[in-house]
């Protein structure tokens, strides 16, 4: 019996059609989601990277070692629980800042920018960067916290790192959207897999999640070092002006290498993250149309 020819896959244009304003909800739960079982990744490698901050290789005592070792000496010190530290608080910042970025690619896509060349870049880009700014006061802490920061600081005090979580999250959601789309592709293409399968899906999500991992680690590094920072009395970091300031001081005093502490745990953490965001997401998208078409 001789094979058909597969047809050309589907790109951003041709995925179910939802309204940007259930994309926002959708995003989000999808996000939240990912979080519950990604956050006690996300602890330890927030450790890693703030150990030996601005002293050199081998000048200070290493109490993390690896990704293992790490969750033992959490789980030691904290108990279990404390993998789980400031879970209330990622939910608040994926809920938030995932709402906002998908509410934005989705009116991107609307409007026909993820057809044009290096569209999906772009709109993911654009959409990151106003993501990252709306969630950014969910990043620093609990709620309880966020009045505790609004009576020191004001209302810039709740906006503490924001010069390092945008560009982290522009090129961590430029990447993520546009690599997912390609690959999803892709793999539809290969007819390896039943084209309406959730483990479409799942392969494009593990792709992107190597292209995610390696453009946002850098960023990721001085966002944790930008939001950990003490503060002076008006609010300015005490050993950061900026991200570039973060940046150049990290590579002379620390070395380039630095820029990937926490590498392992950060792939442990942003890589499923990732692959179950996304997952999640084109699967919900998929039930949320078939239920707009049965309802028309």
């Amino acid at each position: 019996m001789p094979l058909t020819r597969a047809q050309p896959a589907p790109g951003p244009e041709a995925m179910e059609t939802v309204a940007p304003a259930v994309d926002l909800v959708l995003g989000a739960s999808a996000c939240c989601l990912a979080c519950v079982f990604t956050n006690p990744l996300e602890v330890v490698k927030t450790r890693l990277q703030l150990q030996g901050e601005l002293q050199a290789r081998g000048t200070y005592p290493r109490h993390y070692r690896g990704f293992v070792a790490s969750v033992v000496a959490v789980a030691r010190a904290d108990g279990l629980c404390g993998l789980q530290k400031g879970l209330a608080a990622g939910l608040l910042y994926q809920g938030l800042m995932n709402g906002v970025r998908f509410y934005c690619y989705s009116l991107a896509c609307q409007a026909g920018l993820a057809q044009q060349p290096g569209g999906t870049v772009v709109a993911g880009a654009v959409a990151g960067a106003l993501g990252a700014f709306v969630g950014s006061p969910a990043y620093l802490n609990v709620l309880d916290a966020l009045g505790t920061i609004w009576r020191q600081r004001g209302l810039v005090g709740l906006w503490q790192g924001v010069g390092g979580a945008v560009p982290r999250v522009m090129v961590g959601s430029a990447a993520q959207l546009a690599t997912f789309a390609s690959a999803k592709a892709w793999v539809q293409e290969q007819q390896w897999l039943p084209e309406d399968s959730w483990l479409v899906a799942l392969a494009g999500g593990m792709i992107s999640s190597v292209a995610v991992v390696t453009v946002m680690t850098p960023f990721d590094v001085v966002s944790t070092r930008l939001y950990n920072q003490p503060v002076d009395g008006a609010g300015r970091g005490r050993l950061y002006g900026g991200l570039a300031d973060c940046l150049v001081k990290i590579w002379r005093q620390e070395g380039p290498l630095a820029l990937y502490k926490g590498l392992g745990p950060t792939y442990l953490r942003l890589g499923p993250h990732t692959i179950l965001s996304m997952l999640f997401w084109d699967e919900l998208r998929k039930l949320a149309g078939r239920a707009q078409h049965q309802g028309s």
